[in-house]
């Protein structure tokens, strides 16, 4: 394949690298058009843009095919993190190998020194983060007096970091000949200020369509219980048995946390946070390319800029907090024309919210529900007979302990023990809790089908919280943990249930409790309730709409509707007594009454 509006020592190194033709962003800055002039593109994360940027400041690199000479760099590239850093001077290097062009790079971690030595034996093109570039230019290591080019790479990402300042300092210490090309997925209104004061009739080029998904990921959005996040993630990993994957979560202390849990069930897993050093940083990494390690979990800046070749599942554990991040998460697979996958874990109460973030993003997620141990299995079984009849190449000595098991074995059983040793090495698939009618009947606590409501005179007003009133309950009735079901919380109210068949002896104690003046828990007054609380806050509902207190909340006791009705509190049903913070002072105060 020939490229003929590329330089030749380009195209010979794009042909080399497997390129057939080129992706629509590396097309579009090599046109006549753009070539000499500023750029603001606009293109997808996984797109092809590192290499569209190599090839569009060419011109102003190559002289006749060959690298223009020059004492101090012609080229600067900024990233807004190491690896993305790292990841560009990786893609120039071989993209300008036979050039003979020199790459130093200058990030956040590494030997300063050793990259001060590197910049005074001169270098053609120079990739950094913002810090440690303004740091070697403030101490006269960084000569950008001879700058041809300057290229800002995920410039959205770099603002949002807080480098504006790094930025400018840098900008401003370029010749005023210079181009500056200006690569960001997004194009927010800092960028375009950016864009108006270092920029002179730049060309805007945009490959994002009007689906912002790329097209090459396959989104799927699963519904899932609270508790069932890490279990999804489990099963979800053990369904795709992805080459390599990486799991997004929200901090480094969940970050920490997943991966001990990973680790714990088996997973070859590396973490990626803040807290990790640039060489736990590169081990990591190298980890994942050398295939000793699968799955990465990871928090959002740590990952910028990842390029795994072999990652083709990224589960996003934690839900990305705009659009945007959803964007560039997925955008770590279906890179270079491959196909990916990008699972959302969505909690069940926060769906609409998601449903609205895909539906503002124009990105079409399939809804499921995490993989069934049952599915995982059957999947499970399908690979496994696809590898164990592969064809192999086998030695001399593996043939003759074959026959050596077979004397001692039948044939069948040294196939069992052999899919026996490929399942051990397998993580097992966890069981989810589920949504379905029948889960939550299975979640129902037994005893409960028939219950009598109680109320108490304390509630979110009195400070009242669960934890505190249910060993009241257990104290002044009498009965343990298990004997009390659902505890709604109101503003100056609380309902909570108890069995039918305990409630006589549940008041008649809670009656006795309160003939003791001496604990301050019995000037809590606790009695049946005269109608359950979804009827009570219909009651108040209706006397509040009514013509004499139409806009009004009317006085008395009674509950709010179930809207307003704050905590629904269902007890674990464990034993144990629920003790006070601390060990001392009172669970809730009531309100004294003013006398005046």
């Amino acid at each position: 394949m020939t490229f003929s509006q590329i330089p030749q020592l380009l195209a010979e190194a794009l042909t080399g690298h497997g390129y057939e033709t080129l992706t629509p962003v590396q097309a579009a800055v090599t046109e006549s058009e753009a070539r000499g002039r500023d750029l603001i593109v606009s293109a997808q994360t996984g797109s092809g843009k590192t290499v569209a940027f190599g090839l569009a400041m060419a011109d102003e690199l190559l002289a006749d095919d060959a690298l223009a000479y020059a004492s101090t760099p012609l080229a600067l590239a900024i990233a807004p993190t190491r690896e993305l850093a790292q990841q560009v001077s990786r893609e120039l290097e071989w993209l300008y190998a036979k050039t003979g062009a020199r790459i130093v790079t200058c990030v956040g971690g590494m030997d300063p020194v050793k990259e001060r030595r590197q910049l005074e034996r001169g270098a053609a093109i120079v990739v950094g983060t913002p810090g440690r570039l303004r740091d070697h230019l403030e101490r006269g290591k960084l000569d950008l007096s001879s700058l041809r080019a300057v290229i800002l790479d995920e410039a959205d990402e770099m603002l949002d970091m807080g480098f504006r300042e790094d930025l400018e300092e840098i900008l401003d210490a370029t010749p005023e000949g210079r181009r500056t090309l200006l690569f960001s997925a997004t194009m927010p209104r800092p960028i375009e200020a950016l864009a108006q004061r270092y920029q002179t009739n730049a060309l805007r080029i945009s490959t994002v369509g009007e689906n912002r998904g790329h097209g090459d990921i396959a989104y799927k959005a699963v519904a899932v219980a609270p508790s069932d996040i890490e279990h999804a993630v489990v099963n979800l990993l053990r369904f795709h048995e992805a080459e390599t994957a990486i799991l997004f979560c929200a901090t480094r202390d969940n970050v920490k946390h997943l991966h001990a849990t990973l680790v714990e069930r088996g997973f070859s897993v590396v973490a990626l946070s803040g807290e990790h050093s640039q060489n736990e940083r590169n081990n990591a990494l190298q980890a994942l390319r050398d295939r000793r390690a699968r799955v990465c979990v990871a928090t959002d800046v740590a990952a910028r800029g990842i390029d795994l070749p072999s990652l083709s599942l990224v589960i996003h554990v934690e839900i990305p907090r705009d659009a945007e991040t959803l964007q560039h998460r997925s955008g770590r697979t279906g890179r270079a024309g491959k196909k990916g996958t990008a699972v959302l874990l969505v909690p069940y109460p926060r769906r609409r919210r998601v449903e609205m973030m895909l539906r503002g993003a124009r990105i079409e997620a399939e809804w499921g529900e995490a993989p069934t141990p049952e599915a995982i299995r059957a999947q499970d079984r399908e690979r496994l007979l696809e590898k164990l009849l592969a064809p192999v190449e086998v030695e001399d000595d593996d043939r003759e302990l074959a026959s050596v098991l077979l004397e001692s074995m039948s044939a069948e059983d040294v196939a069992a023990a052999l899919v026996r040793a490929h399942r051990a090495a397998m993580p097992q698939p966890e069981e989810l809790l589920g949504n379905s009618p029948e889960a939550r009947q299975k979640r129902e606590r037994p005893g409960f089908d028939d219950v009598v409501w109680f109320r108490m005179d304390v509630g979110r007003e009195q400070r009242a919280e669960a934890r505190w009133i249910l060993p009241v309950l257990c104290r002044r009735g009498h009965v343990t943990r298990d004997a009390v079901g659902q505890i709604r919380i109101n503003a100056d109210q609380t309902y909570f249930q108890i069995p039918r068949a305990q409630a006589d002896q549940f008041a008649r104690a809670v009656e006795r409790t309160a003939r003791d003046d001496g604990e301050y828990e019995a000037t809590i007054r606790i009695e049946r309730a005269p109608d359950t609380p979804r009827d009570a806050a219909r009651h108040r509902s209706r006397d509040r709409d009514g013509p004499q207190g139409r806009g009004r909340r009317p006085h008395g006791n009674g509950p709010r509707s179930e809207g307003e009705t704050g905590q629904t509190y269902r007890p674990r049903p464990t034993g144990g007594r629920q003790d006070r913070p601390g060990g001392g002072g009172k669970p809730f105060h009531k309100k004294p009454k003013k006398s005046w």
